[in-house]
Parts: structure tokens; sequence; C-alpha cells
């Protein structure tokens, strides 16, 4: 079968993504084995084949936001039936026995397995995924709007959860892609008023265009102070701006597995008053199961540019250079 792999890590530019052919994997107990039909393509896949995320091993095939067919059974598989349509995260396995997992943080997991990193991904026909982590899609999205759910839609619903945001409250969101422009519509649902900074013109648009307050530049401040926000840019600098954007009592938080290097903080400025900054990493299985459901009730829609699977890398190339609106997805698999 033919899948890319991050063959060296590198800039985006010298090529760190290479086509490849591999043999097709096989389930083992308890594993399903999906024919892939649309991957998204993440910031995190970015990270991965430029090396700000070390590699866990060679050559290894990114991919997280994966829509797929199951195609083939491990012994001791129950939930899923052949030819039923799942979807894979970013989350691949957790230990289920450390304090984390025993406590229901599974996403803090002492030795948890990740999809595109400790395990190969979805750059590839098929791709062998553990059957208790992976998710039903709703029947409304197709599978290309399915895919960025399964980890921009994941992930950007635990950042939100993380802000407390209240109820009808005030949310900055710095930077806008994949992630942010379905998080804004979660927000928007809820009531909250929603003001979007982006360096991007497009995704300004993008951001009007779902009912936003506001738009600006992405060190610009909002048109009011803020009870919330979140930094789904991986841009260090920025964190003292959105800091200095929140009233008192505020919370901001950082989405990205990644983040260029934050410079000083002044306590009185940035902190003081009760602000708070919170990380997020990864997500529980429950936040996939909630946020999937929340999607198809309240109807997301998800703005994706398609890539034919032998794009892989330009549709990388193009998301690192700020090239695309929306997400990217991988499809035509071949």
């Amino acid at each position: 079968m033919s899948a890319w792999v991050v063959d060296r890590a590198g800039p985006i530019d010298s090529g760190p993504l290479v086509r490849i052919e591999r043999s097709v994997p096989v389930p083992g107990p308890g594993q399903l084995r999906l024919r892939v039909s649309a991957c998204g393509v993440c910031r995190t896949d970015l990270h991965l084949a430029e090396g700000d995320l070390p590699a866990r091993r060679l050559s290894t095939v990114p991919g997280h936001e994966i829509v797929g067919v199951v195609d083939a059974l491990g012994e001791q598989t129950t939930r899923f039936a052949l030819g039923e349509r799942v979807g894979a995260a970013w989350l691949a396995a957790s230990c289920g026995v450390c304090r984390f997992c025993r406590r229901g943080q599974e996403n803090l997991c002492l030795t948890p397995s990740f999809t595109g990193w400790d395990i190969d991904g979805g750059y590839a026909k098929y791709v062998v995924v553990a059957e208790n982590f992976i998710y039903r899609i709703p029947s409304g999205f197709s599978d290309i709007e399915a895919a960025p759910l399964l980890c921009a839609g994941i992930i950007g619903y635990r950042a939100l959860r993380r802000t407390e945001l209240a109820p009808r409250g005030r949310l900055g969101i710095y930077g806008f892609g994949g992630s942010a422009h379905l998080t804004a519509q979660i927000a928007l649902a809820e009531g909250a008023t929603v003001h979007v900074m982006t360096r991007s013109a497009e995704a300004r648009e993008l951001a009007l265009s779902l009912g936003v307050s506001s738009v600006g530049d992405a060190s610009d401040p909002p048109p009011e102070p803020l009870d919330a926000a979140i930094l789904f840019a991986p841009v260090g600098t920025l964190v003292p701006v959105a800091l200095s954007a929140l009233d008192r009592g505020g919370t901001l938080a950082v989405a990205g597995i990644y983040l260029s290097d934050i410079p000083p903080l002044n306590y009185e400025r940035h902190l003081f008053e009760e602000r708070t900054i919170r990380s997020v990493t990864a997500n529980t299985r429950d936040d996939g199961r909630t946020f999937l459901e929340m999607a198809d009730r309240i109807g997301i829609k998800s703005t994706v540019s398609p890539y034919p699977f032998e794009r892989a890398d330009e549709a990388l190339a193009d998301l690192a250079h700020d090239r695309v609106n929306g997400a990217a997805v991988l499809v035509d698999f071949v």
C-alpha cells in the first residue's frame, strides 16, 4: 500500500514527508483495520514533520483525524462490524491503571500512545487502530466533513471547556484555522460573544461568515475585555497579548501540543486580578463522544480544503505557509 512517512524531520520545504510502499497491516487482538477514506491534515502533523515534536519511531506515518470503513477484525473485537464507518483520533491508547486513568483523566496517562506519533496514522490507505479508542461518526457528516472533527474539533471543545467560559461570556480566539473555526461555532451556539484575532485575511472573512462579533489582526486588542481566550496559533509571543486582553478572573487556554517560547510576563499586567493560563493536553474519549454528539446536534459546518492523497506533502506545506482556509483533508486514497 502507499503511505507517507516522516523520513527525516526538517523544514517543510526540505521535503521531510516521503511517499513509500508498505505491506498492508494486519490487526491484532482488540484491533481493527480501517480502509481510510479521509484524513485531516493537522498542525501536529506539521510539528512532527519539522521536528518541533520529536519523532518517537523511525518513518512514522502521520495523521490522526481518520475516517474510514472497518475492513478487517482482529481477535476479541465485538463493538464494530465489517463495513461500519468509524473515526480514529489523536489518543490511540491509555494504560487504564495509572493514577490519572483511574480518576478519569486518561489524557494525562503516564504511558499513552498517540495516532500518527507512537503508531502509524492515516496518511496511508490502511491503518490499524484499537477498537476501544475509535468513534462512530454521526450520519449527518460526510467523510471529508467528519475528518477535522476528530482532532481539531475535539481539542477545540476541550480547550473551550478549560476556559470555564461563563454563559453568554466574551471569548477571544487567537489564530483561526481548522480547530478554531469549529470551536467558534460551539461557543456561538452556546450564546457567547466571540472575537477573533488572526493574521490571515481569509480566516477573518471565514470568522465573520460564521457570525463572530469582531475580527482583527493577531496582535490587535479586542473591542472589549474578554472573559476567556483560546490560543490556537503556536506562537508564544501571543500569550502576553491574550493575557492582557482578559478581564479580571479571565482564563487563557493554550490549545496546541507545541508552542514557541513565551516571553517574560509582567505579573501585574498579565496575571494579577486572578487571570489564569492553562494548557490543553490531548483529550479523553468522553470528550470525543460528547463533542461529536454536540456537533451533530447543533449542525457544525466544517470548512474544508480537499487534497488528493498523492498531494499530502503539498497539503502540509500549504498549512505551514497559511495557504489553507479552514481545514485541509486528504481524500482519494490509492
